[in-house]
């Protein structure tokens, strides 16, 4: 049997890989300071977005919520917001209205493309009016 610690970056590692990070994911010190043969993983705290991605993974869903994906029928990139009636909801990355897109027709979204738009979204708050 594998040792708590090799189980908990085994499982830091799987969910990394889907997106999603649990920042206080620890061995509970407690337990894993006890003579307890196997000390109890603590998953810790995380915030609502973390969640929410989190949730969406479990549920198999592909995009999973938060993802950054392209519409591939027409190149627009967009955060996935949620699914509804077998359709990913894409809302554009520096805001606005969001649209549905069938899942077979998303693709990731080039890194480039993301931090543009973020970019671009923080450029445009820097210029509004106090």
């Amino acid at each position: 049997m594998r040792s708590t610690q090799e189980v908990l970056e085994s499982l830091r590692e799987a969910l990394t890989g889907v997106g999603v990070v649990l920042p206080s994911l620890a061995v509970d010190p407690l337990t894993g300071a006890g003579d307890e043969p196997f000390p109890l993983v603590d998953l810790g705290r995380c915030n609502v977005r973390t969640a929410e991605r989190l949730a969406s993974v479990l549920r198999g869903e592909r995009p999973p919520v938060g993802a950054y994906v392209v519409d591939v029928r027409d190149g627009r990139v967009g955060e996935v917001m949620g699914h509804l009636a077998g359709r990913v909801q894409l809302r554009p990355l520096g805001g606005g209205r969001e649209w549905g897109c069938p899942p077979e027709s998303t693709g990731p979204a080039p890194q480039a493309d993301v931090l543009r738009a973020r970019v671009r979204k923080v450029n445009r708050e820097g210029r509004m009016p106090c």
